[in-house]
């Protein structure tokens, strides 16, 4: 027996009933079962088994959120250096300078972008599941549960969805906005009817408009502003991304201003693999999106407009640009708060694919849409599987009358 082992074993006592730390029980499973499978076994002679249990799904999530988490350190870095240069700056004139020096600042060098991303990534990410995490405890210590592994994939998905620039305290209230009011106040995970990460982002965005869009937060640059690629094809549509000088291809690997894990189609494409091999994602969910956005982006290219250039853009820019690729894999696949029967996932993947055009080009206001329409489906969610369920019931009824 290992000696990690021998000690948490020494330590169960005190956490058990009527031990000293008995609260604090919910702090001590976390940390026990992160390291070691959980003892538990069913005592009773009939039950159900799967290989597949809740921590292993989370886990299988956070490891399909890798590429996008690598491109996002990568870009971000390569987007600084890179901006860096065309201002002339040979320096960070803060904490960050002091390790990127080692490195340099050069847009070409893979390892200084990478290093350099990772300085505004690597914060973000320790403050959400710190902040997160503290709430994640506190919740689970007072109601007497288990901590739930759940807070594993939305912390990682929420730090994916922001600008690098953001002020870290923004990202503290906005994880803590996610965790307590789109979880935990409905009884936490599994019970939540919206998606934590993106309630988290939603709150943020429309209370400091100021840190999630604009042209000023997509480079971590002082005195540097340029528009992500949605937001240039949301003035002059295609021609102007053109006319910007980006390409569909840099688009699709995501070398682009932009959140800092929503550049790549290409990272999501790996992780929608993985997600699909190990079936954690429902295919119906993201082919419904699929259909739903091209189905929609192609009937407003033939309707077209004269005074709205994105009227005329093709379904396959629609793919690349903006976070489209990153919230079907990843948001929209949520088990918990998506559609649960199968024709009920076609028809909430089409909402969500209508919804983001429809946002994108007729609605001036808000040049990204994935976000809003996932979250206006997950409150559809059940009324969706409601409808199905009832005409399932019917159709049988029919069938034996």
């Amino acid at each position: 027996m290992s000696s990690t082992r021998q000690f948490l074993d020494k330590l169960h006592p005190h956490f058990v009933k009527g031990g000293k730390l008995e609260k604090l029980y919910p702090v001590y499973e976390m940390v026990d079962t992160f390291l070691y499978s959980p003892p538990d076994v069913t005592h009773g002679s009939a039950h159900v088994r799967d290989a597949v249990d809740l921590k292993r799904v989370m886990t299988y999530v956070w490891i399909a959120a890798l590429p996008c988490m690598l491109m996002a350190m990568f870009n971000t870095g390569y987007q600084a250096n890179a901006a860096m240069q065309a201002l002339g700056l040979t320096e960070v004139p803060n904490w960050r300078g002091l390790i990127q020096n080692f490195f340099g600042f050069n847009p070409n060098n893979p390892i200084s972008d990478l290093v350099h991303g990772a300085l505004y990534f690597l914060p973000v990410y320790i403050v959400t599941l710190v902040a997160g995490g503290i709430w994640e405890v506190l919740f689970a210590v007072v109601r007497k549960h288990d901590v739930n592994e759940g807070f594993f994939v939305s912390s990682i998905l929420f730090a994916l969805t922001l600008p690098p620039d953001i002020p870290l305290w923004q990202v503290a209230l906005g994880i803590s906005f996610g965790v307590v009011i789109g979880k935990e106040i409905f009884g936490g995970t599994g019970k939540n009817f919206l998606n934590p990460a993106l309630t988290g982002r939603a709150f943020l965005y429309f209370a400091y408009p100021a840190s999630m869009s604009g042209d000023a937060v997509w480079t971590a640059v002082d005195g540097f502003s340029g528009a992500t690629a949605l937001g240039v094809a949301a003035m002059g549509g295609v021609q102007g991304i053109h006319d910007a000088g980006i390409s569909w291809i840099q688009t699709f690997f995501g070398f682009e201003q932009g959140s800092m894990g929503e550049t790549s189609t290409f990272a999501c494409l790996i992780g929608a693999a993985f997600l699909l091999y190990t079936r954690i994602a429902n295919y119906r969910i993201i082919a419904g999106v699929l259909v739903g956005m091209i189905a929609t982006s192609t009937l407003l290219n033939i309707v077209g407009s004269d005074s709205n250039a994105m009227f005329s853009m093709p379904w396959y820019w629609h793919l690349t640009l903006g976070g489209f690729a990153f919230g079907t894999v990843y948001m929209a696949t949520d088990p918990v708060s998506a559609a649960q029967t199968n024709t009920g996932r076609w028809i909430f993947g089409a909402l969500i694919g209508f919804m983001t055009v429809l946002i994108r080009v007729v609605n001036p206001a808000f040049p990204e849409g994935i976000m809003l329409a996932i979250l206006f489906s997950n409150i559809f969610a059940p009324l969706i599987d409601y409808a199905v369920i009832k005409a399932n019931i019917a159709r049988r009824v029919r069938r034996h009358v």
